[in-house]
């Protein structure tokens, strides 16, 4: 059974840091991709980056871009988000996600078939 657990999330002031991880087990996640999506209080499920094991290219929303980081350690199943210079608008439940069915990293939360509990990240001003 596949099983992708978060951790990293916190409290934090604008401007700081986190990273995220994702620990994958179960099955390894080659030609596989991987995602970070967000939710926010009131707000929908929101694609925010993702990388495609392959060959590890990978896909920002424009919201993130040149702030955050993703990236994978296929020795380790592991998925990571570096979070730069966070905005009190980053505030949401972050979950690692993963999908085998297409070969292309999409932002459509329905692609991917495995999913994590979330972790919180609380950005103050």
């Amino acid at each position: 059974q596949v099983q992708l657990v978060e951790s990293g999330g916190g409290l934090v002031q604008a401007g700081a840091s986190l990273r995220l991880s994702c620990a994958a087990s179960g099955r390894t996640f080659s030609g596989y991709v991987t995602g970070w999506f967000r939710e926010a209080p009131g707000k929908e499920r929101e694609f925010v980056a993702g990388i495609r094991w392959s060959d590890s290219t990978t896909h920002y929303a424009d919201s993130v871009k040149d702030r955050f980081a993703i990236s994978r350690d296929s020795a380790k199943n592991m998925v990571y988000l570096q979070m730069d210079s966070l905005k009190p608008e980053d505030t949401a439940v972050y979950y690692c996600a993963a999908g085998g069915r297409y070969p292309y990293i999409s932002g459509d939360s329905y692609s991917y078939d495995y999913w994590g509990k979330g972790t919180q990240v609380t950005v103050s001003s």
